[in-house]
């Protein structure tokens, strides 16, 4: 779901680039509305390693079933879409949106519904058989007043801990730490090992993170479901316990993080400079992509049977040039074939239930059985518990935490998003 940020790229001069390719690209039929309209512009954040594989595969699919249209990759680079949002937004605003574009299923939504900007699917729904293809908590999950306004890709699990094997095996760490005080004890283990970075972390999302399993281990999954519905008081001592537990875990963290994008921290762990992160399971066809075979990974400490779930989404934006084209897009993307030829090569689970988990390489067989025993938990960075005014508030707050390590600080930050962004 992640790609690595271009340096020094601003998101003025991403527009303004985004624009001018857009103006070449509609030269022809393309760049009319109506019937003579074939190109189809597919607005991601896919640009590099795993996640580039599992578009280019999803292409490939869309090619066979909507052979009529032309694919046009929209592609912005940019860690957690940081980037794209930017441009995105910029063209929104314009009234010149592109004919689809990603965006993470649930809360995040919100902010396009309520700016009228995307179209309801719901017709779709019942015409493709989606409605009972993908499980029912998925199609809850994504409704909002009775319509429903995205087809999700993927099912990815965010609360995964990655492991270099080799640097684990020379320190002796035989098996993953069931709980927090286990994995303090394997980080110090390391550390006296020679391991001057026990735990790679980047910057931004790739923080929160880290903060929201450790409020899982500490909260469990009710009580971490509670912060973003209002039923968990941010303000509790279980809060204060994991943001204690989270400023121990930045002191085995390296120094640079706040200059590292995921792909960064990511290396680390392939140098084995690090034994381990804590990354979404977009890692496993990253690291496969790269050739990078001496991994494992396990649920992160603590967590138990939680399952924090994002899912990559497209929607049709109103005043999209290809309507009729996009739809075609879409259709593909829910399909079996299409869930299969993306998710194969993207790390990620199918959102169908009809999928057979024996297509798919060892991780996401066993993230396919993880996901049907496991509690479902949602993802603020990754927007299915938060919109995306909460997400930034949370990020700001704990890029300032990254340097103070204030923990009251943080707390009082936390509290001031849920009151601001709660319920909107």
């Amino acid at each position: 779901m992640r790609v690595k940020t271009r340096a020094l790229v601003t998101a003025a001069g991403l527009a303004l680039a985004l624009m001018a390719s857009g103006c070449g690209a509609d030269d022809g039929d393309g760049g009319t509305s109506g019937s003579g309209n074939k190109k189809v512009e597919v607005f991601t954040w896919w640009a590099d390693g795993g996640e580039k594989a599992g578009l280019d595969g999803l292409v490939a699919q869309f090619k066979t079933d909507c052979s009529q249209y032309e694919f046009v990759n929209g592609a912005v680079a940019g860690g957690a879409g940081s980037n794209a949002k930017q441009v995105l937004a910029s063209r929104l605003q314009q009234s010149d949106p592109p004919d689809t574009f990603q965006a993470h299923a649930g809360a995040e939504l919100t902010d396009y519904i309520k700016a009228g900007q995307i179209e309801d699917l719901s017709a779709q729904y019942k015409e493709w058989g989606l409605s009972s293809a993908f499980p029912k908590g998925l199609v809850d999950s994504l409704t909002v007043g009775g319509k429903i306004y995205s087809v999700p890709a993927n099912i990815h699990r965010a609360n995964v801990l990655w492991a270099n094997k080799t640097v684990l095996a020379n320190a002796g760490i035989t098996a993953p730490a069931k709980t927090m005080p286990e994995f303090f004890t394997q980080l110090d283990t390391l550390k006296a090992k020679g391991i001057a970075t026990p735990l790679a972390l980047g910057k931004d999302w790739t923080q929160q993170m880290l903060f929201e399993a450790v409020l899982i281990s500490r909260l469990g999954p009710d009580k971490f479901n509670g912060l973003w519905s209002g039923k968990t008081d941010w303000a509790g001592a279980d809060v204060t316990d994991a943001i204690n537990d989270y400023k121990k875990l930045l002191t085995y963290s390296n120094k640079d993080r706040d200059t590292f994008d995921w792909t960064d921290a990511e290396k680390l762990l392939m140098e084995g400079k690090a034994a381990f992160q804590l990354m979404g399971d977009w890692e496993a066809a990253d690291l496969d992509a790269k050739n990078f075979k001496d991994y494992s990974y396990s649920v992160f400490p603590g967590n138990g049977d939680a399952y924090q779930w994002l899912a990559d989404s497209f929607v049709l934006p109103k005043g999209a040039k290809n309507p009729e084209g996009t739809k075609c897009w879409l259709k593909t993307l829910g399909s079996a074939a299409g869930q299969k030829a993306f998710n194969v090569k993207k790390g990620s689970i199918p959102a169908r239930t009809d999928s057979v988990a024996t297509d798919y390489p060892a991780y996401q067989q066993a993230a396919i059985a993880d996901w049907a025993k496991g509690t479902p938990v949602p993802s603020c960075p990754h927007g299915s518990a938060c919109s995306q005014g909460w997400q930034g508030a949370v990020g700001s707050a704990q890029g300032k935490f990254s340097s103070d390590g204030d923990v009251a600080s943080l707390q009082k930050a936390l509290v001031a998003a849920a009151k601001q962004f709660a319920g909107k």
